[in-house]
């Protein structure tokens, strides 16, 4: 199960808003794996497509993504960032994500 901080449904929230998607959810979608780990993309969606899973983790959307995402997702927290150094935006991190200690390496499993 993924969470979902509350700055990050806020987030969320506000640019769901500003595009004029208010009432729809976010695809969330496995886009491949790297040193880090797996990576994320997402977009908004009206509703789910065939075959989706239907996510009801946050209070005011759903996140729909498929059963490889979902799979990728477990246990990852999605938050929002806001830093100097990096920019502002949502992460989505694993805790229990061992990466490796050199991306011209071998890589730890997921």
């Amino acid at each position: 199960m993924v969470t979902i901080t509350p700055e990050a449904e806020k987030f969320i929230d506000e640019l769901l808003e500003k595009n004029q998607k208010t009432g729809w959810g976010i695809k969330v979608y496995l886009s491949g794996y790297a040193c880090s780990g797996p990576q994320f993309g997402m977009s908004f969606q009206e509703k789910p497509s065939e075959g989706e899973q239907v996510d009801k983790t946050a209070k005011s959307f759903d996140m729909f993504y498929d059963d490889e995402t979902a799979k990728a997702l477990d246990e990852c927290v999605i938050e929002f960032v806001d830093d100097p150094n990096f920019g502002t935006g949502l992460s989505i991190r694993n805790p229990n994500f061992n990466g490796c200690a050199s991306c011209g390496g071998g890589c730890g499993s997921y």
